[in-house]
């Protein structure tokens, strides 16, 4: 903050708002767009495994990976995403401490569960209760990312599994001919050549994980909704040195426009990713980019 800031009261509009807007909490604000970023970087390459691994168990000739894959598409396909977000992060930690206290504390001879409640010994709760508050924090982001990743990965793995049956039999078959196997014949022509089919797709996944972050703030993160509503709404000057009426408006506003820019960017390098996938593919974008060169 400022060195004039010391005293709110004497300021001029211009230097009030300069101070208002460099206290600790909007630092905090300013610092949870890092957070939403970070949520992205590390969730769209998880979420495209496990949509890879369900694309590729739901094609598989076994028949119990073959369920297995189809199965996880279709449960979280068919229920509302908000539900399973608030499911997964539950069950996850619940998850996570059972392991614990089942490698922690072999002795317990009472039942984890007492009526509703959940009751692990001490030093298998996660995280344990003198842990610093980063590490509550971390381990509520880490929840977060497998989450988004568990639920966006069957969204993938639908676009994956409809990309790999997009890819002409024909080339399957004349790569059989030539004698590789289906190990080779998978890695070197059917992965390949379904990218250009999923990228439409996984473009429209990846704009929804964008407008999908907001969630984080429903599941106790502190991301940039969190702060933007605890921010703008109306302030006194019993509370703070910075009163100002109902301001959730602007906040939510600069959230606008902070979305649109990022999509806006997203489109322009999924749209020049495109071009380069498409470079010799027998598609639609294809011939228009030989034509376009022509």
């Amino acid at each position: 903050m400022f060195s004039f800031c010391t005293d709110p009261d004497t300021l001029d509009s211009l230097r009030w708002m300069a101070c208002y807007l460099t206290t600790g909490k909007h630092m905090a604000f300013y610092w949870s767009f890092g957070t939403v970023l970070l949520l992205l970087a590390i969730t769209a390459p998880a979420a495209l495994a496990f949509g890879f691994g369900g694309a590729s168990m739901a094609r598989s000739k076994i028949a119990p990976l073959r369920w297995f894959g189809k199965g996880y598409i279709s449960v979280v396909r068919g229920v509302p995403d908000i539900a399973f977000f608030l499911f997964f992060v539950l069950a996850l930690d619940i998850f996570f401490e059972w392991l614990r206290h089942e490698w922690k504390c072999p002795e317990w001879t009472d039942n984890i569960w007492q009526g509703n409640d959940f009751v692990v010994c001490d030093i298998a709760k996660l995280p344990l209760g003198n842990a610093p508050q980063w590490v509550h924090e971390t381990y509520g982001f880490f929840l977060a990312v497998l989450t988004f990743a568990i639920v966006f990965g069957a969204f993938a793995a639908n676009v994956l599994y409809g990309a790999m049956r997009a890819v002409p039999r024909t080339q399957l078959e004349t790569a059989e001919a030539y004698g590789m196997t289906q190990r080779q014949v998978y890695w070197r022509i059917l992965v390949p050549q379904m990218w250009v089919f999923a990228l439409p797709g996984l473009s429209n996944l990846w704009m929804v994980l964008i407008k999908a972050t907001p969630l984080l703030f429903l599941l106790g993160v502190e991301d940039i909704v969190y702060w933007a509503r605890e921010l703008g709404g109306a302030k006194t000057a019993r509370f703070t040195d910075y009163p100002h009426p109902d301001w959730r408006m602007w906040y939510f506003l600069f959230l606008l426009v902070f979305y649109l820019a990022f999509t806006r960017v997203s489109e322009i390098v999924l749209d020049k990713l495109m071009l380069k996938l498409t470079h010799g593919q027998a598609t639609m974008a294809g011939e228009a980019q030989r034509k376009a060169a022509a």
